[in-house]
Order: C-alpha cells, then sequence, then structure tokens
C-alpha cells in the first residue's frame, strides 16, 4: 500500500521489531520457492536414465512446478486475506515437504509431474504469496529494504543447494535426495510460525477503527469477525484495455519462455562438453551468488534520478543483455568461457528479475498493481509451461544443447528489441493523447471564463438596479 494509504487507516507498520524474524521467516520460503525448481535440474539425468525418459519429458517437472507456482498466485491471495499469512505459509510448508517424499518412490515420470509438479507447486505458490504480503503489513518505510532481504533467499538458496543437491545424489541416488529435500522443506513451516499476525493498537479511537473494518486486507486475522469483508474481483479483466500493459505483458511472456530452460540444462550442457559433475553443479551456485548482488544494485541503478523516468528503456536492456549471453552460450567450447557465460547470465538474470516487477508497478501505480501481478502471473503460466519442453525437445531431435541456448537467447533478445520499439511507440500515444486532452479542456475553460467575465457585470448591474428602486421609494 502507499504511505498515503496508510496514514489514512491510522495504522502504521511496525518498520522493525518482530517485522525482522518475519523477514527472515520469508527469506526461507521466497528462497525455497524460487531456487527449487532450478536446482532439481541436478537429478534429472539420473531420473531420465532411471525411469526411461526424455529431455523434453524431464523439462515438464520443473515447468509444471513452476507454472503451478504461478498460477497459484490469485487462490494463495484469496487465502490469505481470508485466514492471514501464518497459516497459509505453514499449508504449504507443508504441502513441500509430502509432494518431495512422496516422489521419492515413484516409477513413472508422470507420477513426479503429479507430486513434484502440482502438489510440489501449489504448496511454492502459498509460501511466495502469504511472504510477501506480510512483509507490506509489518514495513512501510523499510519496505525495499525488507523486500531485497526477502527476495535475496532465491540466490542464497540456489548456491547452497546446488552443491548440496549434487552430495545427496552421489550418496544416496535421487530418491534419497528427495527424501531428504522433503524434511528440509518442512522448514517452511517453521518459517510460517514466525509469520504472526499484526496487531493494531488497543488505545486506537472508534473512528479510526471504523475505518480499518472498512479495509479487510489491513485487519488482524484474529479480528476477522469484527472486519466487513468486501468482495474481491479473482481476475480484473479492464487491464486488457490499457495499452500499457499489453505491451508489457507481450514482453514478458517471451521473456519468461527463454528465461527457465537456460537454467534447467545448464549442468546437462555442462557435463556434455567434458565438465566434472560437481564442477557443472557448481556452475548454479556461481549464477546465485552474482545474482544475489546484482538484485540489489540494479535496485540502487534504477532509482536514480536518471533512471528512473527511463526504467522500462532499463528493462528492455535488461532483457537484451540476458538474451545475448544466451547466443553467444551456443559458441562455447570450453569450462572457463563457461564461466564467463555463468556469470553474464547471473548479471543479466538478476537485473531483469530486480526490474520485472518495478516496470509493471511503473506503469498500473500502486492502487492496481496487486490486481495486475495477480493477472500476469496466470497468463505467464503458459510460456513457463511450454519454455524447457519446448527447449527439452531440441536437445532430443539435434542431440546437441547449443540449439536450445540459441532458441531462448533469439525469443529474449526479440522479445527486449519489442519493449524498446514498442514503449517508444506509447510514450509518442501517450503524449499525443494529452496533448488532444488539453486541446479539448482549453476551449471549455476560455467558455466558462467568458461566462464568468459576462456574469459579473450583470451581477453589478442587477445589484445597481435594485439600490436604485429602493432609493427611489424611500420611506412614506
Amino acid at each position: 500500500m502507499s504511505p498515503a494509504a496508510t496514514d489514512e487507516l491510522h495504522c502504521k507498520p511496525l518498520d522493525g521489531g518482530w517485522g525482522w524474524m518475519v523477514v527472515f521467516g520469508a527469506h526461507i520460503s521466497i528462497g525455497f520457492a524460487y531456487a527449487m525448481p532450478k536446482v532439481l535440474s541436478i537429478f534429472f539425468k539420473e531420473i531420465q536414465e532411471d525411469l526411461q525418459a526424455s529431455s523434453s519429458d524431464i523439462a515438464w517437472i520443473s515447468s509444471i512446478m513452476l507454472a503451478a507456482m504461478y498460477a497459484g498466485g490469485p487462490v494463495s491471495s484469496l487465502l490469505v486475506s481470508r485466514f492471514g499469512s501464518r497459516p497459509v505459509v505453514m499449508l504449504g510448508g507443508l504441502m513441500c515437504g509430502v509432494s518431495m517424499v512422496t516422489a521419492s518412490f515413484g516409477s513413472s515420470i508422470i507420477y513426479l509431474y503429479f507430486c513434484i509438479g502440482i502438489i510440489g507447486g501449489s504448496g511454492l505458490s502459498l509460501n511466495l504469496n502469504a511472504s510477501l504480503t506480510i512483509i507490506s503489513k509489518y514495513f512501510l518505510a523499510r519496505r525495499p529494504l525488507a523486500n531485497g532481504l526477502a527476495m535475496a533467499g532465491s540466490p542464497v538458496f540456489l548456491c547452497v543447494l546446488a552443491p548440496f543437491n549434487q552430495y545427496l545424489l552421489d550418496n544416496f541416488g535421487w530418491r534419497g535426495s528427495l527424501l531428504i529435500l522433503g524434511g528440509l522443506m518442512l522448514n517452511c513451516c517453521v518459517a510460517g510460525a514466525l509469520m504472526r499476525p499484526v496487531v493494531p493498537p488497543r488505545n486506537s479511537s472508534s473512528a479510526p477503527q471504523k475505518k480499518v473494518e472498512e479495509q479487510p486486507n489491513d485487519c488482524n486475522s484474529k479480528l476477522k469477525g469484527n472486519c466487513k469483508k468486501t468482495p474481491k474481483k479473482f481476475l480484473d479483466l479492464s487491464f486488457f484495455k490499457d495499452r500499457s500493459f499489453i505491451i508489457y505483458l507481450i514482453g514478458n511472456m517471451m521473456f519468461i519462455f527463454g528465461a527457465y530452460a537456460p537454467i534447467v540444462f545448464l549442468s546437462s550442457y555442462a557435463i556434455s562438453l567434458g565438465v566434472e559433475e560437481y564442477s557443472a553443479a557448481y556452475l548454479l551456485s556461481i549464477m546465485g551468488f552474482v545474482d544475489m548482488f546484482v538484485r540489489p544494485a540494479t535496485g540502487l541503478v534504477a532509482n536514480s534520478k536518471w533512471i528512473r523516468p527511463r526504467i522500462q528503456y532499463f528493462f528492455s536492456f535488461a532483457m537484451i543483455f540476458n538474451g545475448t549471453c544466451h547466443l553467444l552460450c551456443a559458441l562455447i567450447k570450453s569450462y572457463t568461457f563457461l564461466l564467463v557465460y555463468t556469470v553474464m547470465f547471473g548479471v543479466g538474470f538478476g537485473m531483469v528479475f530486480a526490474l520485472i516487477f518495478e516496470c509493471l508497478m511503473d506503469l498500473m501505480g500502486n492502487e492496481r498493481f496487486s490486481s495486475a501481478v495477480g493477472l500476469v502471473t496466470i497468463i505467464e503460466c503458459l510460456p513457463m509451461l511450454l519454455g524447457p519442453p519446448a527447449a527439452g525437445s531440441l536437445v532430443d531431435i539435434f542431440n546437441d544443447y547449443k540449439y536450445l541456448y540459441l532458441m531462448c537467447g533469439a525469443v529474449i533478445v526479440t522479445g527486449g528489441l519489442f519493449l524498446f520499439v514498442m514503449n517508444i511507440y506509447n510514450y509518442h500515444m501517450l503524449e499525443k493523447e494529452k496533448a488532444a486532452k488539453d486541446r479539448q479542456q482549453n476551449p471549455q475553460n476560455l467558455e466558462n471564463q467568458d461566462q464568468e467575465s459576462i456574469s459579473v457585470p450583470e451581477m453589478q448591474q442587477t445589484s445597481n438596479g435594485s439600490n436604485g428602486a429602493n432609493s427611489t421609494q424611500g420611506p412614506n
């Protein structure tokens, strides 16, 4: 919420205190949510050989998991508004743990799709949305810092889990590894227990309390009976009438289509080049380590007075840079250059994800952002679901990973160029529409001024006439 809205509700966030424990819990849940679909790729080669699956078949595991995580956003939002963040995150952690434990007994790829993809992805969706929501209730002035620390869970967990998963695979196999990961993911329940609801001050007056009751999202979940629930739209389709939203959505879908396949197949690509397995797993750690520092640095640059008014173009540049890295990766034949690619990939990936939601907020504003992001995440499910399997099918057809990186790089660069050109067109049209609107308002303003200038003498003449009549009559 914006600061003005918070002040109107007379319910200022604490900006500290127990809120930092909430940030710690969000760091854990968000870390698992974003890192787990990526680091599971370390097990894919073993699962593929054990279950006799193709590269395209195995890529569906991460695709379904990511798609379920994004598609469940609106459902998670409704559950958070009804029950609060604490029980929702604990439920999500339980679902994630159960999904990994049950998947360890799988004997078919379809079984893994259901356990890891649908159940696990739905659990991650509950964790992600609820964690982001409760941070906005505990923080206002320090909210960018709190969100940055929470979102840093993604690269931190990627750095830790990538070599850890390789260690588990070497010692316990993919089934034992999933069993252990299921136990680890139950820590999301502990993280959810830290997210206790915000308790409004007891000495608040009756008028502010009435305002709080009119806003169910800002009420304490323990006081649900005293809060007046207002109906919420599951999806707001009016955004499709907004040209800025359509441009952002098309470019974002093109990025999402090619964003995750290079990560999912990075370890396998390195092994195909003759890289040792541990060294291949460490590539994900290196990418996560770079991403960890690039995201806050990008936020600082984007907040500068030179970049802030041009943030949409900065986002386009980040996409083009990311896609160009993938195009160059197809030329790599040595581990040294693969390390350079991994660092550049971490820079590009971190830049894009540091800006992706900020650009949407810049276009839609604070009030419409929550509805817009729910619609965007649902639509993104389709390219997220199809991207990695489509890339995996290229590996099956050509038996070479370079075509995968060529396809992903080409799609992302095209999306970045599309955003750059269409944003120039959009800003030109907005200025043109604003000028036309001003021209329409100016004649009305001139007409109103003329009417006012005419009405003033008439009123004076009327008042003078009435005074003269009164003086003629005089006292009898």
